[in-house]
């Protein structure tokens, strides 16, 4: 049974991505459709390797990271060193991830007081204007 392969705008459609986006990543060496004049038809292993992509782009990974992750599958060594340093960059990337989180809080919990303290000078302003006429 021969593989399936895709062509570019069925992986467009499968992945929600735009042909823009995949001729991006085929230049940046992360996909390697095969060429068929000018059709490109994705492997499984293409797809396989999209879907990390997209997963490490959504997780903040820069495309060299992934690249270099995604590299380290060919090493034979049943994929321990990638799966290492795929876990040493998440943990990593967890840690900006948390320090960003709660500097949101913070920022949340400090606008959602100024917000308050404008609630009462607005109403503060109101009922002086309201007295005064």
């Amino acid at each position: 049974m021969s593989e399936k392969l895709m062509t570019i705008r069925e992986t467009c459609e499968a992945f929600d991505v735009t042909p823009r986006t995949l001729r991006f990543y085929e230049a940046k060496e992360l996909l390697f459709p095969i060429r068929d004049g000018q059709k490109r038809l994705f492997t499984q292993r293409d797809r396989a390797r999209l879907k990390l992509i997209l997963r490490g782009k959504r997780f903040g990974f820069t495309l060299e990271e992934i690249r270099q992750l995604l590299d380290l599958y060919k090493r034979g060594d049943e994929q321990v060193l990638q799966l290492e340093k795929t876990y040493e960059l998440a943990q990593g990337r967890m840690d900006d991830l948390v320090r960003q989180r709660d500097e949101l809080n913070l920022a949340i919990a400090d606008l959602a007081e100024q917000m308050k303290w404008g609630e009462r000078m607005i109403a503060s302003m109101k009922t002086a204007r309201n007295a005064a006429e």
